[in-house]
């Protein structure tokens, strides 16, 4: 397992992340389970949310820290300030709730990465730093970044952090893979265009990428024919995915490996700090994540399955 380091976070990251966004109680022995097979192959990072499972995703990991003993190995990355039917929430009344809330779920007193699931542009960047500075400053907070925020607003927020003696924002985490969206997966989420990935190089920015597999366009499964999920239609359906599969295919079988593994190569090989969340919930699926994270790819072959170059 390979890592990264992210500012304000003294443990090192491992570059694939946990996904929990099906931890429920009623399944808490598969979740246990998949997190000890997780930690077998040298993972550390788990990636969760207020918002997720209604907050059993939280609790469920709390309470399999507690029983481990292992909470000072393990890397939670959690998100709050998500919106709610009324709209957005990035405001100090609300960030205050979903953080008291995520470390009594967690049995903490400490979060490792912080992130915020949204943003609010209404809010000034610099606000949201003030607001997020007083948990950095308390402890309660190691690392804070953003989910779903453009470079421009990071931009913005760190510009002030430097300019007022603050912390600034470690680490962003928007979707990134080789399908590009045609669309946002739902309205306010940001996925990580050729300007953002060119900011996170001049800056080395650490990204996290959510839906990093592209939810399974490169398992083989899909076609332009088969239409059955309504959302991967929708956000990866396109003649250059399309083609970008088909590079995928063609590399991996140069490499004896499969096209799903090159997908996830393609998130760790960029030229910047990257981890993938992922979403394996069996053994055989972590293996092949695992496997996947090792692949080194060129720059050239990065730019060739990005549709930026003819040939490897």
């Amino acid at each position: 397992m390979e890592y990264i380091q992210i500012e304000g976070c003294p443990k090192p990251v491992s570059r694939l992340m946990k996904g929990s966004d099906y931890f429920f109680h009623n399944t808490y022995e598969k979740a246990a389970a998949n997190l000890d097979a997780f930690l077998a192959i040298g993972g550390n990072s788990i990636d969760t949310a207020h918002i997720y499972c209604g907050g059993e995703s939280e609790e469920v990991i709390g309470r399999y820290m507690k029983e481990r003993g292992n909470r000072e190995q393990m890397v939670i990355l959690t998100k709050g300030a998500h919106h709610d039917r009324t709209g957005p929430r990035v405001s100090k009344e609300a960030i205050r709730a979903d953080l008291t809330h995520s470390l009594a779920r967690l049995q903490t007193d400490y979060i490792d990465l912080y992130a915020l699931h949204r943003d609010d542009p209404a809010v000034p960047a610099g606000e949201v730093i003030e607001i997020l500075n007083e948990y950095v400053k308390s402890g309660a907070v190691k690392s804070i970044g953003v989910s779903n925020w453009t470079w421009r607003r990071i931009k913005e927020a760190n510009e002030y952090a430097a300019a007022n003696g603050l912390t600034g924002f470690s680490f962003s985490s928007p979707n990134l893979s080789l399908a590009k969206a045609n669309e946002p997966f739902w309205s306010g989420c940001v996925s990580a265009d050729a300007e953002t990935c060119a900011w996170h190089e001049e800056q080395q920015f650490p990204l996290l990428s959510w839906s990093s597999q592209a939810r399974g366009f490169f398992t083989g499964r899909f076609s332009p024919e088969v239409r059955d999920n309504a959302d991967l239609v929708r956000v990866f359906y396109s003649d250059d995915n399309w083609e970008r599969l088909e590079r995928a295919k063609q590399l991996a079988a140069t490499k004896n490996v499969s096209a799903i593994q090159i997908a996830l190569a393609y998130v760790l090989n960029q030229p910047f700090p990257t981890c993938a969340l992922i979403g394996a919930q069996t053994a055989e699926e972590l293996q092949s994540c695992d496997a996947g994270s090792l692949i080194q790819l060129t720059r050239e072959e990065l730019d060739w399955l990005d549709l930026a170059a003819q040939r490897v």
